[in-house]
C-alpha cells in the first residue's frame, strides 16, 4: 500500500483517467475600453433595446455581468453588431454608475424591490380628480418613492372638466411640489401638452398613474406617433378600448433633449426598501433636526428631536406634518 506523507511528490498522486486539461480560471475581465456607449429604452424577455448614436441596437447582457441587471434608463456600454440592423445582437458588457433610482416592490412585505427606471430626473405622478378618483394613499407613496430614490416629483393632475383640483392640491401645499392641471378638452387642443412640456424639456422624467388616469394618453400626445418611429416599436397592447403599457418604454421629446418613460400602470406601490433616513433629505429644512434624533429614529416617535426644532422655530409645523404623513404611509395600504 502507497503511503502519502512529507515526502509525497506528484508522481504518487492518482488522477483519473480520461479527466480533461483545463485552463485555470481567472477573475480577470476585459476592460472593453473601445465599447459603445449606449441608452437602454426598453427590456422585454432579456432582449434589450438600446439606442446607439442615432441608431437602435438590440442587445443581451453579457454573462460577465452576473445578476445585475440592466433597466430603462440605465447608461449601458455595448459591444459586438452595433449597426442595428434585423436579427444582429450587441452585448451590454458595462452598466455605468447611476444618479437616480425608482424602485419599488410588489407590497409592503415584498423584501425583493426592483428598479423601474434608472437615471431619470423627475417623476410625473399622474392622477385623475374623477373617473376614477384620487387615491391620496398611492400618490404618497409614489412621492416617498421619488424622494428615496433621488427624483424630483410632479403632480399631473387630469380631467378637471369633471372635478376641481382644489382640495387635493391642499394635501400637498406644503410640499412644495410643482403641478399641472389638465381637462379632456385642453388634452384634445393641445393646450396641456404644452404646460406639460414646461416642465420636461432637457430633463428625463419618469410617469407613473394607475389605469384609467390618462397617463398613457398624455404621453401619446407628448410623442407623436412619428418620434416613436426613431426609437423602434411602442411596447403597448391595445384592446376593448383600452391602450395598456406593458413595460417601461423610454421616448424622446421632440425639439427637445429632453425623455419621457411611460411605465406599466400601478395597482399598488410597496415601499418595504424605503429607509425614512433617506426620505428626510427631501425636507431640508427639517434635515438638520434630526441630528439630535436616537439611532434608527423613524420621526414619529416620543424621542424624535424633530418636534423641539420645530417648536423652536426652525421650520413650519406644516412641514413636520407632510413629513410624517409620507413616512406613516409606508406602514399603510393604499386604500387605508
Amino acid at each position: 500500500m502507497r503511503r502519502y506523507g512529507k515526502h509525497t511528490d506528484e508522481d504518487d498522486i492518482r488522477t483519473r483517467p480520461g479527466r480533461r486539461n483545463t485552463r485555470p480560471r481567472t477573475n480577470i475581465r476585459p476592460k472593453h475600453e473601445d465599447a459603445a456607449e449606449g441608452l437602454v429604452l426598453t427590456v422585454d424577455r432579456g432582449r434589450l433595446t438600446c439606442l446607439v448614436e442615432d441608431r437602435v441596437v438590440m442587445a443581451m447582457k453579457a454573462r460577465e455581468l452576473g445578476r445585475k441587471a440592466a433597466v430603462v434608463g440605465d447608461r449601458v456600454a455595448l459591444v459586438g453588431d452595433l449597426t442595428g440592423r434585423k436579427d444582429t445582437l450587441a452585448r451590454i458588457v458595462r452598466i455605468e454608475e447611476r444618479s437616480s433610482v425608482l424602485r419599488r416592490t410588489a407590497d409592503d412585505d415584498d423584501p425583493y424591490e426592483r428598479v423601474v427606471v434608472a437615471n431619470a430626473d423627475q417623476l410625473a405622478v399622474v392622477t385623475a380628480l374623477a373617473d376614477p378618483e384620487p387615491r391620496p394613499r398611492l400618490i404618497d407613496r409614489c412621492l416617498v418613492a421619488a424622494y428615496d430614490g433621488g427624483l424630483e416629483p410632479l403632480l399631473v393632475l387630469t380631467k378637471s372638466d369633471l372635478a376641481p383640483p382644489e382640495k387635493l392640491l391642499e394635501l400637498y401645499g406644503d410640499l412644495d411640489i410643482p403641478y399641472v392641471v389638465t381637462s379632456r378638452a385642453e388634452l384634445d387642443s393641445g393646450a396641456a401638452v404644452d404646460r406639460v412640456r414646461e416642465h420636461l424639456d432637457g430633463k428625463i422624467t419618469a410617469f407613473v398613474g394607475h389605469s384609467g388616469v390618462g397617463k398613457t394618453t398624455l404621453v401619446n400626445a407628448l410623442v407623436p406617433e412619428e418620434r416613436r418611429r426613431t426609437t423602434g416599436h411602442v411596447n403597448a397592447v391595445t384592446g376593448r378600448g383600452r391602450h395598456t403599457t406593458t413595460s417601461a418604454l423610454a421616448l424622446p421629446l421632440s425639439d427637445s433633449d429632453g425623455w419621457v418613460v411611460d411605465t406599466p400602470g400601478v395597482r399598488s406601490f410597496g415601499l418595504n426598501h424605503v429607509d425614512p433616513s433617506r426620505v428626510i433629505h427631501a425636507f431640508p429644512d427639517l434635515a438638520p433636526g434630526t441630528e439630535g434624533c436616537p439611532r434608527a429614529c423613524s420621526h414619529d416617535e416620543p424621542d424624535c428631536a424633530l418636534d423641539a426644532w420645530v417648536a423652536e422655530g426652525h421650520a413650519d409645523p406644516a412641514r413636520l406634518f407632510s413629513l410624517r404623513r409620507l413616512l406613516a404611509t409606508r406602514e399603510r395600504k393604499e386604500g387605508d
